[in-house]
């Protein structure tokens, strides 16, 4: 178990790394808010652990399985190799927001974190499905820090290679 993150960035290279560590993360509508007086968009999300990741079999398969049929009586101990954990991120000095293919009013809809891309105009947020999030923001600052305890997961996300 690695201890929480807590990051900041003030330019596109630290955004990279803040970056890395969203990829594949599952962010609800619902959790995502500008705030246009404190010109701050903040948001939750759920994110995969790659920093405490196993690595995948040789066998370039995306899961490492786990016993399904394991009922807990014999003693044995399973390990989940991989965790996730909610994370707080919030974009300071954001002016404005425009969204694109993202439907506001589904606030159960789930979107796929693939990438964040610092800009002259402010930070893009890319989701899968071609949405996407533009924080109009002349100068940004990006903190990230996790919130709560990790838990397991078996899935560990994978990208078809094209």
């Amino acid at each position: 178990m690695t201890a929480p993150m807590k990051l900041r960035a003030e330019d596109q290279e630290d955004l990279q790394v803040i970056s890395g560590i969203l990829q594949d993360a599952i962010v609800p509508i619902g959790e995502m808010c500008f705030l246009p007086e404190e010109s701050r968009f903040v948001m939750v999300a759920n994110r995969f652990k790659w920093e405490s990741a196993v690595e995948a079999p040789a066998s370039g398969q995306a899961d490492i399985p786990v016993d399904a049929s394991y009922d807990g009586d014999d003693g044995d101990d399973i390990t989940v190799p991989f965790e996730r954990t909610n994370c707080g991120i919030c974009f300071d000095g954001v002016t404005a927001v425009k969204t694109k293919g993202i439907d506001l009013h589904e606030r159960r809809q789930m979107l796929a974190l693939l990438a964040l891309e610092g800009m002259d105009s402010g930070v893009a947020l890319h989701f899968s499905g071609g949405a996407c999030i533009k924080l109009e923001a002349a100068g940004w600052v990006c903190r990230l820090q996790d919130i709560g305890e990790p838990w397991p997961t078996t899935r560990r996300p994978a990208h078809p290679v094209d």
